[in-house]
């Protein structure tokens, strides 16, 4: 074996203009597969990381009270107890959030928008810090009493800027009118579709707006250290929470303010939980990852098709070429197989070589492009849920792209080698070339 290796080696050197081509052709095939891996990875880990902490935790029990059968408020009552709950049953919790959830009109001297309102208690938040780009003001300042977090968009529709005022306009459970006073503290950078309908807001913001006491909140966003864990932690969470008391809605894979309508339809009232995962919530945008993986497994597909027809192409031409020697070998006493592995060793090193030659390239490209930290139109920023485009790494994942190409040019070195340990030594001595 160590001889045949040696010669596939010498073959490839001796012939390295071909060598150089086809393997660069492979490097150029792998190095766009790994480019298009790390931008795949790149969307999922944005949009989770993204979803996971602005507008939803790894699990999520919203509540709706209904003071009448036709009328609903997000709200969770005694969220303590629900808290204590949660962190006796899950084994893998992290960390909990209380957020606060209402909808209303902001109001400035030049202009309103209609958006839904998180109530935040900024000091237990460690994740929007990782996430928010603040652009204007202190996103600590959050903590102020009154205080309220707008994203760019919303800043310009509104015409406002840090340490402006606005007024907050909604309805409480009861249906009675309520407004507060805000002042602007931080702007962020636009986020897509999580930053079209959502501002942050200090706790106290909703309990004034909804004349809520301490022990009431929207939802407590749940947070686990093994996000794999999810819908077994879902599975424990439900039966717990049921055995405690609570009433609990059918689940549904279906963002939390589009089961309004479906709740008020409901003929009960008083409380119930909505237990969810952050896939549920983010339905509405989740088909992007299918999206972008599906165009991924075209591109490798045809890139596959193009590299089998090189291949082939190539290697047909090599054992015309190499006629004689393949005679010679067979003369001195190489069998069959060992001349069909020798192609099939040449063919494993080509691409051996040019994957790897192709993925480094591929990476550093990633990389490359990720410093820059490329904006995107407003359009594609709605289902990205991010201003601009990221790459992150799948060490697995490249390892596949490159084993699979690697896999596929020795494969299909299997016809061209039988081809090769087919001739007869004599016939092939005795070809011209």
């Amino acid at each position: 074996m160590g001889r045949i290796l040696l010669i596939a080696w010498r073959n490839l050197w001796a012939h390295r203009s071909r060598t150089l081509m086809l393997g660069g052709a492979i490097a150029a095939a792998t190095a766009l597969l790994v480019l298009l891996t790390c931008l795949a990875v790149g969307v999922a880990r944005t949009l989770f990381t993204s979803a996971t902490t602005v507008t939803t935790g790894d699990i999520n029990i919203g509540g709706f009270y209904k003071v009448t059968a036709g009328q609903s408020a997000p709200l969770v009552l005694d969220y303590p107890r629900v808290e204590a709950v949660v962190a006796k049953v899950l084994p893998d919790l992290d960390y909990m959030v209380a957020r606060g959830r209402g909808w209303g009109r902001l109001v400035s001297d030049q202009g309103s928008i209609i958006a839904g309102v998180d109530g935040v208690d900024i000091a237990r938040e460690p994740g929007l810090p990782k996430v928010l780009t603040i652009v204007a003001g202190r996103l600590a300042d959050l903590a102020k009493p009154g205080s309220v977090l707008l994203f760019q968009e919303q800043a310009k529709r509104l015409k406002v800027k840090v340490g402006d005022d606005l007024v907050f306009s909604t309805q409480t459970a009861r249906g009675v009118d309520n407004t507060v006073d805000l002042r602007v503290v931080a702007i962020a950078r636009d986020m897509g579709l999580l930053s079209s309908f959502s501002v942050f807001v200090s706790q106290d913001v909703l309990r004034a707006a909804y004349q809520l006491n301490a022990g009431s909140t929207g939802a407590v966003l749940i947070y686990v250290k093994d996000p794999a864990r999810v819908e077994a932690d879902i599975a424990l969470l439900r039966p717990a929470l049921a055995k405690a008391g609570y009433t609990l809605l059918d689940r549904e894979a279906k963002a939390f303010w589009f089961k309004f309508q479906e709740v008020n339809d409901q003929d009960w009232t008083g409380q119930r939980l909505d237990v969810t995962s952050w896939k549920d919530e983010i339905t509405f945008v989740s088909w992007t990852l299918g999206a972008i993986n599906g165009i991924t497994f075209l591109l490798t597909l045809v890139l596959l098709v193009i590299i089998a027809v090189g291949i082939m192409n190539t290697l047909w031409i090599a054992i015309r070429e190499r006629t004689r020697e393949i005679g010679t070998l067979r003369a001195i006493g190489m069998g069959r197989g060992k001349v069909a592995l020798l192609f099939l060793v040449e063919a494993f090193f080509l691409g051996l070589l040019g994957t790897s030659l192709g993925a480094a390239l591929g990476s550093l490209a990633a990389a490359g492009l990720n410093a820059l930290h490329l904006g995107v139109p407003k359009g594609v920023q709605i289902f990205l849920l991010s201003s601009t485009l990221g790459f992150a790494f799948d060490p697995l994942r490249i390892l596949v792209d490159a084993g699979l190409i690697t896999l596929c040019v020795t494969l299909i070195a299997l016809v061209p080698s039988a081809k090769a340990a087919s001739l007869t030594p004599v016939k092939a001595m005795g070809h011209l070339g």
